[in-house]
């Protein structure tokens, strides 16, 4: 069976694709500078799955320790997910997502070429769609960010798009997320936020176990139904799989494919208060502020095309994810 590099691999969604990967007999290899995660969460995937792999901690941005990595395991695929990740905080600090997101992503490259090893799939964002045109979103819709972090991504991809156009034969699917959410299971693994966290998700779980005081809705004069922003939110487990289906589908004869990761379906924030308040069984205590800067009034996935090429769709529901974030988050009342 191959092995798979995951770059990121301790995070949120790493942590969740690590598990499917390992359930399905692949080798795993985590490289991750545990910047967002834990170390614990090594200890966690072992324990879900009963298998062993390798992780080193290490910034992919690193080029001689990434590749010591490589030279050490014989690599088939890359899984790319190690990035900073937060929507305002790249509003706040630019430089650092750029220098961050984009350095680590060539050394990655270069890391990759000098190894043989062509095969990549990138984690992606719905963020570089900008404010959308229409609805929902296709994957030929214009790429316009509208914030840092989606410009980061959206550079990400071009660089991946311009080296399948090189003489090297490079194979690279690109996924765009929606909005993960939602936690293992087992409650062994899930989202787990440095500090004040920056989601919806594990922002309500925290005010729903007394964490947090309240929560802020960023914004209740959106042109949407009740005036708060929708999102089409996707449990994580779901995304995971959708990693699995990219790894075992071909890539088309352009070298690069760009698949939609998504519900299509559209939730606002009071909507997600409501349902996660039935899963937690409390109420959760609110006050409306203004709309955060890059935020969009709705964003929701046509997605189609995966299921379609890469026979993938999303199996959990809304009210799955509220259970299973409510799950982890009394599992996990500190984190890991």
């Amino acid at each position: 069976m191959k092995t798979i590099l995951l770059t990121g691999g301790a995070g949120y969604i790493g942590s969740h694709i690590a598990v499917e990967l390992l359930m399905l007999g692949y080798g795993v290899v985590i490289v991750d500078n545990f910047t967002n995660s834990d170390p614990e969460v090594i200890a966690r995937i072992k324990n879900i799955t009963g298998k062993n792999f390798d992780y080193y901690n290490v910034d992919v941005a690193n080029q001689k320790d990434l590749s010591e990595v490589f030279d050490k395991h014989a690599i088939n695929s890359v899984i790319h997910l190690a990035g900073l990740k937060a929507v305002g905080e790249s509003v706040e600090k630019p430089l650092e997502y750029y220098k961050n997101n984009l350095y680590s992503t060539l050394v990655l490259c270069e890391v990759m070429k000098e190894h043989g090893v062509y095969h990549i799939v990138f984690s992606s964002s719905a963020t570089v769609y900008g404010k959308p045109k229409e609805l929902p979103i296709a994957e030929d819709h214009p790429v316009a960010p509208t914030n840092p972090y989606g410009h980061t991504k959206a550079m990400i991809e071009q660089i991946f798009i311009d080296l399948t156009g090189s003489i090297d034969p490079w194979q690279v699917t690109i996924l765009r997320y929606f909005n993960p959410i939602g936690a293992h299971g087992s409650g062994l693994i899930g989202e787990d936020p440095n500090g004040v966290p920056n989601n919806l998700f594990p922002y309500l779980s925290q005010v729903a176990s007394g964490k947090l005081k309240q929560l802020t809705i960023h914004g209740d004069d959106y042109e949407t139904p009740d005036g708060t922003g929708v999102r089409d939110y996707i449990h994580v487990v779901d995304l995971a799989n959708g990693h699995l289906a990219a790894i075992k589908s071909p890539v088309p004869n352009n070298h690069y494919a760009i698949y939609n990761l998504g519900t299509g379906k559209g939730y606002s924030v009071l909507e997600s208060i409501e349902s996660f308040e039935e899963a937690c069984g409390k109420k959760i205590a609110y006050v409306v502020g203004p709309c955060r800067e890059g935020d969009v009034a709705e964003c929701y996935a046509d997605p189609s095309k995966a299921k379609k090429a890469l026979g993938w769709t999303a199996q959990k529901s809304f009210y799955d994810a509220c259970v299973d974030t409510w799950h982890w988050q009394r599992k996990n009342p500190e984190g890991y």
